[in-house]
C-alpha cells in the first residue's frame, strides 16, 4: 500500500515539475521537440527519485552498525552459548540482516526450549527453515521499485522513438510541399526528432545503469546474508547455549 501511494505521487509530482522546467527553465531549441518533453523530463525526475529510494532503503536495510563487526560479534556470541546476548545485537543492529539472523537464532532457541529436536540434522533443518523464510520476506523489501526502474528504461526509449518519428513526419511534410520546402519547417521537425531520441536515450540508459546497479548491489547484499546465516547456522548447531 505504502509503496503504490509513493509511487502514485512522484509520477504526478514528476509531470507537474516536468511541466514547469519545460514552460519556464528550457531553451527554446529543447522546447522545439515538443510536449513530449514533459514526459521524457517527468521519467528522469521518476528515476531520480526511485534511485534516491533505493539507496536510503538499502542504507537502512545494512542497519546501524558496520556490518563485518556485527556479523563478529554475533559469531562470538553464539560461540560462547550467548544467546540472548545474540539477539540483543540484532535487536540493536536492526536491518535486513539482522532480522533474518535472529530468525534463526530464535527458532533454535524455541527448539532448545521445547526440546523436542531429536539430532543436529533436525535442528539445521529447522533453523534454516525460519531463515529462509525470513530472507523471503526482506528480498521484496529490497527489490522495490527495481520494476518501475526498468519499466522507465524501456518507456523512456520508446517516448524518445515516439518523437523522434512524428519528427521525421514533419519534416518530410515540409519537404512535400509544392514548390520549394518550408526550411522553418523541416529546420524543427528534425530538431523535434534529435531531441526527443536524445531524451528518450538519456532516461533509458539512465534506467537500465540504475536497474543493474540496484540488482547487483541486492544481490551481493543477499550472497552475504546467505553466507552469515550458514555460519551462525553451524554454530548454533555445534554450541550449546548458557543455562
Amino acid at each position: 500500500m505504502k509503496t503504490s501511494v509513493f509511487n502514485t505521487i512522484v509520477f504526478f509530482v514528476a509531470f507537474i515539475v516536468g511541466w514547469v522546467i519545460f514552460e519556464f527553465m528550457l531553451p527554446k531549441f529543447i522546447k522545439d521537440g515538443g510536449y513530449l518533453v514533459i514526459s521524457l523530463i517527468a521519467l528522469v525526475i521518476m528515476l531520480l527519485a526511485f534511485v534516491i529510494e533505493r539507496l536510503f532503503s538499502l542504507r537502512k536495510a545494512q542497519g546501524k552498525g558496520n556490518i563485518p563487526v556485527f556479523l563478529k560479534n554475533v559469531q562470538q556470541a553464539v560461540n560462547a552459548g550467548d544467546i540472548n546476548g545474540a539477539l540483543s545485537l540484532c535487536d540493536k543492529q536492526r536491518g535486513s540482516m539482522a532480522n533474518v539472523i535472529r530468525s534463526g537464532i530464535e527458532r533454535y532457541q524455541t527448539l532448545v526450549a521445547e526440546g523436542d529436536v531429536k539430532g543436529q540434522k533436525e535442528m539445521m533443518e529447522n533453523i534454516q527453515r525460519a531463515i529462509e523464510e525470513a530472507t523471503m520476506l526482506e528480498v521484496p523489501l529490497l527489490e522495490k521499485n527495481l520494476v518501475s526502474m526498468s519499466t522507465i528504461a524501456s518507456i523512456g526509449t520508446m517516448v524518445g522513438l515516439l518523437g523522434t518519428v512524428i519528427g521525421m513526419i514533419k519534416s518530410f511534410e515540409a519537404m512535400s510541399r509544392a514548390g520549394a520546402p518550408d526550411a522553418v519547417q523541416l529546420a524543427l521537425g528534425i530538431s523535434e526528432a534529435l531531441i526527443n531520441t536524445a531524451g528518450g536515450l538519456i532516461s533509458g540508459i539512465g534506467g537500465i545503469i540504475a536497474y543493474n546497479f540496484f540488482v547487483t548491489k541486492i544481490d551481493n547484499f543477499t550472497y552475504m546474508i546467505d553466507e552469515a546465516s550458514y555460519a551462525i547456522v553451524q554454530s548454533l548447531v555445534s554450541k550449546k547455549p548458557k543455562k
